[in-house]
């Protein structure tokens, strides 16, 4: 008779960031506040670009806090796998919140170049600089724990946001020192471009992780390989790899032995396999099937083209 045994491992991330979030949004949110009043103050549309940045990071700190606090809550009958998939849902609501805002920004921008206006160099400097500030103490506090693909996210959103409040910075001291009005959209484009190169790599991770893609960081094939040298198998097929959330990834795999292999043979193998696959390739939740010879000609899933 063929034995299948299954065998569940489960690393929970400890870290834990509900200080950091609850501080940064509470940064965030006034410091947008501050950039909105005075940028309209001074007229300057790369102080309202910044603001509408910070706003979508805002939104991102929210919705990180959200899930990483649902990601801790036990499992139910109907939810067996728990909540943890809702951090893949934040940080793709967080990557589509940020493409929009750079849209609003390029639109904007462009407006702003062919009807230049002038701008409150002087308040720019300061109110960016706070900026520079708040969005780098911010950073600091995510500056660990990077496996968490949305804590990843924010520490990047965060640290590039600090970059760029410089960026705005040194544009309002040229702008005041040279009076070329162009130079306020030519820094909100700026913004926008390095918006879009780090919001790219998010989108592309959260929505490969949406779909059941595998996780950023595991090699399907060396994965297959490494189950085809467990001593005794002779023939891996149906393997999945997947994120059950931004941090915890699951495997489901078929391993055909050699003809003789026994029981307790094969619930060493189970062992061994699931806990080097956890400490090799971080996935925590392996779900592994034996097959005899026999039986491995008569699995439907056996074909490699087989969902």
């Amino acid at each position: 008779m063929p034995h299948d045994h299954d065998h569940h491992h489960h690393d929970h991330a400890s870290a834990s960031f509900g200080t950091a979030f609850a501080v940064g949004a509470v940064l965030n949110v006034g410091f947008v506040a501050v950039e909105v009043f005075w940028g309209l103050a001074a007229h300057s549309m790369a102080l309202l670009a910044d603001a509408v940045h910070n706003s979508g990071d805002v939104l991102g700190l929210l919705l990180a806090w959200g899930a990483a606090w649902l990601a801790g809550r036990r499992p139910s009958q109907r939810r067996t796998y728990g909540w943890g998939r809702f951090s893949i849902i934040a940080a793709n609501i967080n990557a589509i919140v940020l493409l929009i805002g750079i849209g609003a920004i390029a639109v904007e921008a462009l407006r702003r170049f062919a009807e230049p206006a002038p701008v409150a160099s002087a308040i720019v400097v300061w109110v960016a600089a706070g900026g520079v500030v708040v969005n780098g103490f911010t950073a600091w506090m995510f500056s660990h724990g990077h496996e968490d693909l949305n804590i990843r996210a924010t520490f990047l959103h965060m640290a590039g946001d600090a970059a760029v409040s410089l960026g705005v910075v040194v544009a309002a001291l040229l702008l005041g020192l040279t009076g070329w009005l162009w130079l306020d959209p030519a820094a909100s484009l700026l913004i926008a471009a390095m918006i879009l190169l780090g919001t790219w790599g998010l989108l592309r991770d959260a929505a490969n992780l949406a779909i059941d893609g595998v996780p950023a960081g595991i090699e399907h094939a060396a994965v297959a390989d490494y189950l085809r040298t467990l001593p005794g198998v002779i023939e891996v097929h149906d393997l999945h790899i997947w994120g059950l959330s931004t941090t915890e990834t699951a495997l489901t795999a078929h391993l055909v032995q050699r003809a003789g292999a026994g029981t307790e043979a094969g619930e060493a193998l189970i062992l061994r396999a699931t806990t080097e696959l956890g400490h090799r390739f971080r996935i925590g939740h392996a779900t592994l099937q034996l097959e005899s010879e026999a039986l491995a000609n008569n699995c439907q899933l056996r074909p490699a083209h087989v969902i």
